[in-house]
């Protein structure tokens, strides 16, 4: 289930959440800017004019394949008279829209997809649109630096945990006196063993199929993949000092791998459901 967040606009709080990564917004908490105590009314009427009608209806159309175009096309016919009523669940109902979503209990409402939301704020206020826009994005620049934040501080425990997974190749496989190219040998050899253990292909299997990408197969991992990438360096730096062949390792690394990133995906659906 999605989580609600706020941001407060000129002194009101907008209550929006997200879900399969589009953004909606309280439309009833915008109304209140209008009518204080009667913020769905504001909302019907603005859903009367025919302007309001051919925005929603183009939107659905656009992004939309499940919208039903015949009741809109009547809904599109009578708006603007002076008879024609439209309710947000009227209208979800009627045309199986998606941008528009009725929701109950604490914090519900009418919400609506960001695009639909300033929309309405423009209807209400060209100036009360502008400070929503602004701390919408604020919202999500502040989401975009922690996961940032998160993804690089996953890249560093992986760099870490890389230098003593080396150490331990130097340790224990690279023998005396080698070349630096002899050594350099044995390194990418053990960096791509985890890469088949966890990604499934070498480093030079990804650069041959991706050609147009900088940097290498890490850089562009999950954070889920980089967490078991740093648990599987350690175990690997185990292995290694055991005297496990390679063959062995990369068996039990798959393992693990298989193992630690089922568990995160199902721990990461159990709390999109929370």
């Amino acid at each position: 289930m999605a989580k609600n967040k706020k941001i407060n606009v000129q002194g009101l709080d907008i209550v929006l959440y997200e879900d399969n990564q589009q953004d909606f917004i309280s439309l009833t908490d915008i109304a209140r800017f209008k009518n204080p105590a009667e913020p769905k009314d504001v909302v019907k009427n603005w859903m009367r004019s025919r302007t309001t009608i051919e925005f929603l209806g183009l939107w659905e159309q656009l992004n939309n394949p499940d919208f039903k175009g015949v009741e809109f096309d009547s809904f599109l016919y009578e708006a603007g008279s002076n008879s024609f009523t439209l309710s947000p669940s009227k209208w979800i109902e009627a045309t199986n829209a998606k941008g528009v979503v009725s929701r109950q209990g604490k914090n519900g409402g009418t919400f609506a997809h960001k695009d639909i939301a300033f929309e309405f704020a423009s209807w209400i206020s060209a100036s009360f649109k502008l400070y929503l826009i602004k701390e919408f994005q604020r919202l999500k620049d502040d989401e975009n630096n922690r996961l940032q934040l998160d993804w690089n501080l996953q890249r560093t425990i992986s760099k870490i945990n890389y230098q003593i997974h080396t150490d331990a190749i130097k340790e224990s496989l690279v023998p005396k006196a080698v070349t630096s190219q002899q050594a350099s040998y044995v390194y990418a050899s053990e960096a791509d063993l985890l890469n088949v253990a966890l990604f499934g292909i070498t480093a030079k299997e990804w650069r041959d199929a991706n050609p147009g990408k900088a940097g290498n197969i890490r850089d562009y991992a999950s954070l889920e993949q980089l967490v078991v990438l740093s648990n599987m360096e350690g175990i690997n730096a185990l292995l290694i000092k055991q005297g496990l062949p390679q063959g062995s390792r990369l068996l039990q690394l798959n393992l693990v791998a298989i193992t630690q990133m089922k568990s995160l995906i199902e721990s990461k659906a159990i709390k999109r459901l929370k």
